[in-house]
């Protein structure tokens, strides 16, 4: 089976998940003007709880499996026919376990009717549509990955539209959103399938559990940090508060994946270094992803750090100002993550999966202790610091524990954090009046931060040239042919 370059990768993954955030962001921006702010807190709330589930249908065995078929002369049917077994039980589990939590825990009779609404189609979609990104992470195709997440996001809009043009109530629409995972899980399974013949009846692969249990804190640690807010909150502030952090938060956590891009394309290649023993190409292409997810957090982050009250008013409408100050701030955190992901994925991919664990145990710990008091005390805007603080806890962790700091500060740190953090200050306390002229000069200094390092203008300039040499030659054959 012929695999992608990390770059064709990037650029599928990149095309994929900018057109599906974008389709996922216009759903959750109209659902925002649909529902009012307690029933958009209320959906917040579930949405929230129903990516917790989501994490327990796999408990880290999308990671375990891609690093037993990175190995060579693996199995890959048998592999991934012992995943789907293993995901079926996780499945029936996490559904009953829901169950259990809701009845002990939430009491409000809407809350927990949209929380059923939603939570039984969308986790049984999520659970389908891992099985079939992991297999084409594994693959290293992320075309047909792409093509999974676009067909999602299209069903979530054209299902909402169709709800909401009907003027169905906020548990109907609830339904639909989860139905959207739903079809297009039933999608990736059928892609997948295509390409491997499933046999049930084999016993499971024990490679699969090998060291599964840091991986399975890791994943709900990974799971729990971004629904950490919405979960605290209905304890600490009103609901329609909480809608006003949600609608905040919404547009970082759906950019994320941006950066995220990169560390898609990244990771099957770091495991096949490490499996390899090839540690200095592990270093080497790690520091890079690094530099790359940093960039692209910056270039993501800044428009809506500079125009963040223009963001909510043309997203959102005048009915949710009171979220411009909390989305500024909440804009860095895609710079934050850019780099402590890229971070984390070093650790995880030479063995040092237990480290990243430490890390973001000490994040959520803090985190639920932040959201806590910084809310009660300073409600939305307080909560916008907590999210702030454990951002910040990830990378500073993530970096402290790789044995390699020293050479990754040193490659990475003088242009990537300390001069980007030097410019960000400079064009706030300059520009800050004039948002539009911050916004351009801060980009135009990103671009000159990127000009001066060798490493990213080399790798650039080599892949033009690559596809140029290929555009050539196709040409070449065309007119031969």
């Amino acid at each position: 089976m012929k695999k992608n370059s990390i770059w064709k990768n990037i650029v599928h993954l990149f095309i994929s998940t900018v057109v599906s955030r974008l389709l996922n962001a216009a759903a959750l921006i109209v659902l925002a003007q649909y529902l009012s702010a307690a029933s958009y807190g209320r959906f917040s709330v579930a949405l929230a709880f129903a990516m917790i589930l989501g994490y327990f249908t796999d408990v880290g065995l999308s990671n375990t499996v891609l690093r037993e078929g990175s190995k060579k002369r693996a199995d890959v049917d048998h592999l991934l026919s012992s995943y789907v077994k293993m995901r079926i039980l996780l499945l029936l589990v996490t559904f009953a376990g829901a169950y259990i939590v809701i009845s002990l825990f939430y009491h409000e009779a809407s809350l927990v009717k949209m929380m059923y609404y939603l939570i039984v189609p969308m986790i049984t979609g999520l659970a389908m549509q891992s099985i079939g990104i992991t297999y084409f992470q594994l693959t290293e195709q992320m075309h047909h990955l792409g093509a999974i997440r676009i067909y999602s996001a299209l069903l979530l809009v054209v299902l909402l539209t169709v709800g909401m043009l009907m003027h169905t109530s906020a548990f109907f629409i609830s339904f639909l959103f989860g139905f959207s995972y739903l079809l297009a899980g039933v999608y990736g399974l059928w892609m997948v399938g295509k390409r491997v013949s499933f046999n049930l009846k084999k016993k499971i692969q024990r490679g699969l559990l090998k060291n599964i249990g840091s991986f399975i804190v890791s994943g709900l640690l990974i799971m729990l940090l971004p629904q950490l807010g919405p979960i605290v909150l209905e304890n600490t502030i009103p609901l329609a508060a909480v809608g006003v952090f949600a609608v905040a938060y919404r547009i970082p956590s759906a950019l994320y994946q941006v950066p995220g891009i990169v560390a898609g394309a990244f990771y099957p290649v770091l495991f096949r270094h490490y499996n390899h023993q090839q540690a200095d190409k592990h270093l080497k292409l790690n520091i890079l992803q690094v530099k790359l997810m940093s960039l692209v957090g910056m270039v993501t982050a800044l428009p809506f750090y500079h125009l963040s009250d223009l963001a909510v008013s043309l997203l959102f409408g005048d009915k949710w100002a009171a979220a411009g100050d909390a989305l500024k701030w909440l804009s860095l955190m895609l710079i934050f993550q850019g780099l402590s992901v890229a971070l984390a994925d070093g650790l995880t991919t030479k063995g040092l999966q237990g480290r990243r664990t430490g890390v973001q145990l000490v994040a959520v710990v803090s985190g639920i202790a932040f959201y806590y008091f910084l809310s009660s005390a300073y409600s939305v805007i307080g909560a916008v610091y907590a999210a702030l603080l454990i951002e910040g806890i990830l990378f500073i962790g993530c970096w402290l524990c790789n044995p390699e700091r020293v050479i990754i500060m040193r490659k990475t740190f003088p242009i990537f954090v300390c001069l980007f953090g030097s410019t960000l200050v400079l064009t706030t306390l300059l520009f800050s009046p004039h948002p539009f002229i911050g916004l351009c000069v801060n980009m135009l200094l990103v671009l000159l931060l990127t000009l001066l390092d060798q490493e990213i203008r080399s790798q650039a300039l080599g892949y033009l040239q690559k596809n140029k040499s290929v555009n050539v030659e196709n040409r070449k054959e065309a007119q031969n042919g």
